[in-house]
């Protein structure tokens, strides 16, 4: 693997980064033997090590390039060392006697990890194993810069390390050499003028395409926020993770009622969860909506495996309607609406943005569009789809994986989803010092799905009306 330059939004959140505000993504992968005991925690640190190492994208480091001026590119670390990267962390004795208290120091623990930022001059990750006793579970801690990849490429690089997937490509490395069988005659790299004339005419397109995304960022831009909750308190730079377990078939039933996706009902659950949780807290409910940003994958099947291709949607997360399946029908509505529009339209697709600005740009500007984060949208909600297939680490099965997406300057709470082994598991990462009690919203998002449930209409024929009971006052 050469040279390559980093994309546009790639080069954006490695500049977006500031110790106070790291911008890797996380995930929390818990295990737990099934029969006998674990290998160990040194077995599993160089078990961890060796399958990293194997990655080929997790050698790679970040460079500064001479041109494009302010640019930077990706290229192989010389002098990788994998122990660099990987390390254990041990928890005392009296945290390691039950699921419930191993899950609530490793949680804690993994906090206190994401709040240090990746060593630049190395390849920007890094993973922990946390706890390993020889008769109990642990835990694997996954960081990756998010300038290295998006949710659904970080999957791709973070899912190396399951036994599942790493004798797979030991096998493909033993194998026939992957890859076209044909000679592939060469090609001129001067385009020829019929590419030349798609090439204007794509980047007309683009232009005229981003042009219109920024009028809809600025006519979307908040600059009263008077109405701000503990959503938008100032950044203190600390993290608290905290999670919580849904029962995938009890979204699913919603979902066979209301219509819809899944991905509706978890955004209503979310909004719900908000709601419940300002209520319980004593907080009164802001005077507007908190706003969802909810990341849309640009990734086509069989296209560039490297790089960020992200969009977005801004969702309006109903919390001042008391009725759950309201909230439902109005979240419904609302991402209806934005998949009309696609998701290249609309203040969501700042990312469209990136792509048409200069590397000097995103290198001076970057502080600057992380501090007017919190003028566009309140809270990050996005969802990152697993390998359907069971997983394991050492012969160990993987029983939960928690995602963790980045905090932007000026944002207290994101919120992560992921579907795995019958159950939706989410990550909530927030500003330690503006959300201490993350673990009360995590038990609200359970709540609210049980509400959901308790008001679920009777199943009828189309074209029947609902009837439903009264939503609690």
């Amino acid at each position: 693997m050469g040279t390559e330059l980093l994309a546009p939004l790639d080069l954006a959140f490695w500049h977006l980064e500031s110790d106070a505000h790291p911008m890797h993504l996380g995930a929390l992968a818990v295990f737990s033997p099934d029969a006998g005991p674990s290998p160990g925690p040194e077995a599993l640190l160089e078990l961890l090590g060796v399958r990293a190492a194997a990655i080929p994208r997790l050698r790679m480091r970040v460079r500064d390039v001479l041109l494009p001026v302010g640019g930077a590119a990706w290229s192989v670390d010389k002098d990788f060392d994998v122990h660099r990267h990987v390390g254990r962390v041990q928890l005392p004795a009296a945290e390691t006697g039950g699921e419930g208290a191993f899950m609530a120091a490793a949680t804690r623990l993994a906090g206190e990890l994401m709040e240090q930022p990746l060593r630049r001059g190395l390849p920007p990750w890094q993973m922990y194993v946390i706890g390993g006793a020889a008769d109990g579970p642990f835990a694997v801690l996954v960081k990756l810069h998010h300038a290295l990849a998006d949710g659904m490429r970080a999957v791709a690089i973070g899912a190396g390390i399951f036994d599942e997937i790493a004798s797979v490509a030991g096998r493909g490395r033993t194998g026939a050499p992957a890859g076209r069988t044909r000679p592939v005659p060469p090609r001129s790299w001067m385009p020829g003028p019929r590419q030349v004339a798609g090439l204007a005419l794509g980047r007309i397109e683009d232009l005229g395409r981003a042009f219109g995304v920024g009028a809809s960022l600025v006519r979307a831009s908040r600059l009263d926020l008077r109405g701000a909750t503990a959503l938008s308190a100032s950044s203190s730079g600390t993290r608290r993770l905290a999670t919580a377990d849904l029962d995938l078939d009890d979204v699913q039933r919603v979902r066979r009622v209301a219509g819809g996706t899944s991905n509706d009902v978890l955004l209503a659950v979310v909004a719900g969860a908000l709601r419940r949780w300002m209520l319980e807290r004593g907080e009164p409910l802001p005077g507007a909506d908190p706003r969802a940003l909810v990341p849309v994958s640009r990734r086509r099947p069989g296209g560039a495996a490297t790089g960020n291709r992200l969009s977005a949607y801004l969702l309006g997360l109903p919390v001042s309607e008391p009725d759950p399946w309201e909230r439902l029908r109005a979240v419904r509505g609302a991402m209806d609406r934005n998949k009309s529009a696609g998701p290249l339209r609309g203040a969501g697709a700042v990312a469209v943005l990136a792509d048409q600005l200069p590397s000097l740009a995103h290198r001076f500007g970057a502080p600057l569009a992380g501090s007017a984060a919190r003028m566009l949208f309140d809270v990050l909600v996005t969802s990152v789809p697993l390998p359907r297939s069971a997983l394991s680490l050492a012969g160990c099965p993987l029983r939960a994986l928690y995602p963790m997406a980045p905090l932007a300057r000026g944002q207290s709470l994101a919120v992560s989803l992921t579907t795995y082994g019958g159950r939706v598991q989410v990550g909530l990462v927030a500003d330690g010092k503006a959300l201490p009690d993350l673990e009360r919203l995590g038990r609200c998002a359970e709540k609210e799905v049980a509400e959901l449930l308790a008001a679920l209409p009777v199943h009828r024929p189309a074209g029947v009306p609902v009837v439903r009971p009264s939503a609690a006052p």
